[in-house]
């Protein structure tokens, strides 16, 4: 299921399909994809921290441009999609806000079957929800990005898990700086053991090893480590899972 960043959604038979390579609409452009299979719900994520629930199977094809989100769902005024996920209902996903706050929730708490959507992510005034981060196991870690480039990374597990609220702090980002939009997140992901995290500042793309992140390790609520020169003005991040190791006959 692939979302674009003027909410428009279609469908695509096949997990090899790279969201970046379909066609857009003009001033239109890839926002996010998610892998699951056509009997699963696809979630979609706003910028106001509530979700909606629609049949995969009931989403028009990648064939064409797509159809507008509005047409199916009721957001608040003003809200933008910010992604889109599909997985099994005890699947972990990060969710946060670009003032530094976040938790960890189950797939499965997210369903709901309202057009106006399900309230989970408390985000504060002025602040916008960060696209969800998907968690692919305990070992993994946070890594948050701030739009001074900044970027600290610490233990997915030092995060809660929650069904709904604001969550714990993540990075720490001023109260005031975060209202006045002088300091946000510009991205958060997490990254596996092995993993790599890519970094996008507009059309370039840089990505670091496992071995690369680990000057950028800390704890929970810091303010990280400055990127290199040249990668401070990040708009969004990725994360990058390993291979899956081939078994030996």
């Amino acid at each position: 299921v692939v979302l674009s960043t003027g909410d428009f959604v279609r469908s695509a038979k096949g997990h090899e399909i790279d969201g970046r390579s379909l066609s857009y609409k003009g001033g239109d452009a890839f926002q996010g994809v998610a892998r699951g299979r056509s009997l699963q719900p696809a979630i979609f994520v706003d910028s106001t921290g509530r979700t909606y629930s629609l049949p995969a199977h009931s989403l028009p094809s990648a064939r064409g441009n797509g159809e507008p989100l509005s047409g199916r769902l009721n957001p608040p005024d003003g809200a933008k999609f910010t992604g889109v996920i599909m997985g099994e209902p005890e699947d972990l996903w990060l969710l946060s806000s670009d003032a530094g706050y976040g938790f960890v929730v189950r797939l499965k708490e997210l369903i709901t079957d309202r057009r106006a959507g399900k309230t989970v992510l408390n985000v504060p005034d002025n602040s916008h929800a960060l696209p969800p981060a998907f968690v692919p196991s305990p070992e993994s870690f946070v890594f948050a990005v701030s739009n001074e480039g900044k970027m600290l990374g610490f233990k997915v597990g030092d995060v809660p898990e929650m069904p709904k609220g604001k969550g714990n702090k993540l990075f720490d980002i001023p109260t005031q700086k975060a209202a006045d939009r002088e300091e946000f997140l510009a991205g958060i992901a997490v990254v596996p053991p092995s993993g790599q995290l890519t970094l996008w500042s507009g059309e370039k793309q840089k990505t670091l090893t496992w071995a690369e992140l680990k000057e950028f390790k800390g704890q929970r609520a810091q303010r990280g480590a400055v990127l290199p020169r040249g990668w401070r003005q990040i708009d969004h991040v990725e994360a990058v899972l390993p291979e899956p190791k081939e078994k030996k006959e």
